[in-house]
């Protein structure tokens, strides 16, 4: 192909749809002409015997005329293709979002009837589109039916959300037909609608088939009933290919949980299993513990927030034990005692994958855990939770022994331990240089200003070059000396986006002392994002200085003076 060739070939794929238009006017124009010439044959006879005789002509201008036909047809439906397009962008950009073709992402944009109904109009422009995210327009409730009718030109659909929109049972219905025009996808969330539950959920699971994609399921606080939990055990019975299933916040009666429980051993492919608020209690964990036999290949469980369920731990012992491949565990707020501290003692040898560990806000269990940190693996914990579990000073102690070989942690939370204040010397001590933490929280610990001198040492030594996230609020003990201490060594917080140094609520102390420190290390921490000093206290040419300095860093500075406002919007 020659330059000039070539160079006319882009030319003409970069047609604009004026062009077409115009090119389409010209066409019809042409073909006009030339039928009106082909008529004149019929009233001539010498020249149609002519063309009789021959026999090609004529042929010819049939062939030609059903060329022309399948070009008009095509520039047709190009023109009408670059047009629904721009519908579909003007749709989108007025409702202040993105156009994008395979993500339709229109979640908090207030959606009315009117606007679905529109929306639905535009689908058929949209077949490629992928992602389709609806969620907490609360106003989309009885309106689906004029969506869901048009569901067919968006076949390649994966991911569906529909979260905070108070669907009815008439909307499920609507979208449980529409199933079939989508057998591709492989996520649908509906949290957050109430009229999920009180026995309507069957609306949309009798649809479902056997040869579902079905992936991934969100029901958080659906309102699930008794009912429901019929429904839903019947759909997991057509949903092979399931591997993450959330039904927190649902109060699920005993006979609820033994209903979906029921139908767990036809998920064998499940990765995620959430439960957290769904009042859960030792017997439900009986439940529980049968099926995890047939859930060999979890990666999460969360439990958490179930307070009945401490002392009940022990029943899921051999479950857990066949867990191999868990990677996350949420504990929180279980109220574990001593009996499920030594069962989880027994089952981590075993969790050789496990990764993050969630044990916060569990009072009773501080004194208990200089057992359990030796038995954690080193090599895998990435996360490990332990806020508000009043940590003895022994197992401050047993936590600080098993840091150095916790070689991929990045994120440690030990807020809401008093037993920290006046003993974070053991905690960075103890830090490597090769250190990977990411996340450091120390919110309520009761430091006091040697703590902070620990912390800048650690600075210092580099061993906090990789933290984004520092939490020091809460610790109105620490003094002036020990903040302005810390900012002097702010060149080892290069990676640092958010600083929180707020004081609790109905303290009030001034930053005076040491906000001159914080501006000079402004500078150096280079990836700084978000900094709260609530509480805390400025004079009108310190705060002019400060919100100064960070308003040509573009960092959002969260203080009670500012009112919380981004100061470089």
């Amino acid at each position: 192909m020659t330059s000039e060739q070539q160079k006319g070939r882009e030319t003409s794929q970069r047609r604009s749809p004026l062009d077409l238009i115009i090119n389409q006017f010209r066409r019809k124009t042409t073909y006009t002409a030339k039928k009106k010439a082909s008529l004149g044959h019929v009233f001539r006879p010498s020249e149609s015997n002519n063309v009789k005789n021959e026999g090609i002509p004529e042929a010819r201008e049939t062939e030609g005329g059903e060329e022309r036909d399948r070009a008009e047809s095509s520039d047709n439906a190009e023109i009408s293709s670059v047009v629904g397009w721009s519908a579909v962008q003007q749709f989108v950009q007025k409702l202040g979002k993105t156009p994008d073709s395979r993500n339709l992402s229109l979640s908090h944009c207030d959606l009315t009837a009117s606007d679905i109904t529109e929306l639905g109009t535009l689908l058929p422009f949209l077949t490629q589109l992928e992602v389709m995210d609806l969620s907490w327009n609360d106003l989309l409730g009885g309106s689906l039916e004029a969506l869901s009718v048009h569901m067919q030109h968006v076949g390649k659909l994966k991911v569906m959300k529909l979260s905070g929109c108070r669907l009815t049972a008439q909307d499920l219905r609507a979208l449980g037909e529409a199933l079939d025009f989508v057998p591709g996808l492989e996520t649908l969330d509906l949290s957050w609608n109430s009229g999920i539950g009180e026995g309507n959920l069957h609306h949309l699971t009798e649809h479902l088939h056997f040869t579902s994609s079905l992936r991934e399921l969100y029901l958080l606080d659906c309102q699930l009933s008794e009912t429901d939990s019929v429904a839903l055990a019947r759909a997991l019975l057509l949903l092979p290919c399931l591997e993450a299933l959330d039904l927190s916040s649902n109060k699920l009666q005993m006979r609820a949980l033994e209903n979906i429980s029921s139908s767990l051993s036809s998920t064998p492919q499940l990765k995620s299993l959430r439960m957290s608020r769904c009042g859960l209690n030792q017997e439900s964990l009986v439940i529980l513990g049968e099926k995890m036999k047939f859930l060999m290949g979890l990666e999460h469980l969360d439990v958490s927030c179930n307070k009945e369920c401490g002392g009940g731990f022990s029943a899921m012992v051999s479950g857990l034990s066949l867990l191999t491949h868990l990677r996350c565990l949420d504990l929180h707020r279980c109220c574990l005692t001593a009996e499920d501290v030594q069962t989880l003692v027994q089952v981590f040898p075993r969790l050789t994958e496990l990764s993050e560990l969630d044990l916060s806000f569990n009072k009773s269990i501080g004194p208990l855990l200089q057992s359990l940190f030796p038995v954690l693996h080193g090599a895998t914990i990435t996360t490990l939770q332990l806020s508000g579990c009043s940590l003895s000073p022994e197992a401050c102690h047993a936590l600080t022994a098993v840091l150095p070989a916790l070689s991929q942690l990045r994120n440690l939370g030990v807020s809401w331990n008093k037993s920290v204040g006046g003993n974070l010397q053991q905690f960075v001590e103890h830090l490597q240089v090769e250190c990977k933490l990411e996340e450091l929280k120390l919110s309520s610990c009761d430091l006091n200003a040697d703590d902070l001198l620990h912390l800048q040492s650690a600075c210092k030594r580099g061993v906090l070059s990789n933290l984004k996230l520092l939490d020091v609020s809460y610790n109105g003990h620490v003094g002036d000396a020990g903040w302005a201490s810390l900012f002097r060594e702010a060149g080892g917080l290069k990676q640092l986006q958010e600083l929180d140094i707020s004081l609790r609520p109905g303290a009030c102390l001034s930053a005076s002392a040491w906000v001159w420190a914080l501006m000079d290390a402004l500078p150096r921490l280079e990836s700084l994002q978000h900094l709260s000093v609530q509480r805390w206290t400025l004079g009108s040419e310190e705060r002019q200085k400060l919100e100064k300095s960070l308003k040509k860093r573009n960092v959002v500075l969260e203080s009670d003076d500012v009112n919380m406002q981004n100061i470089a919007g």
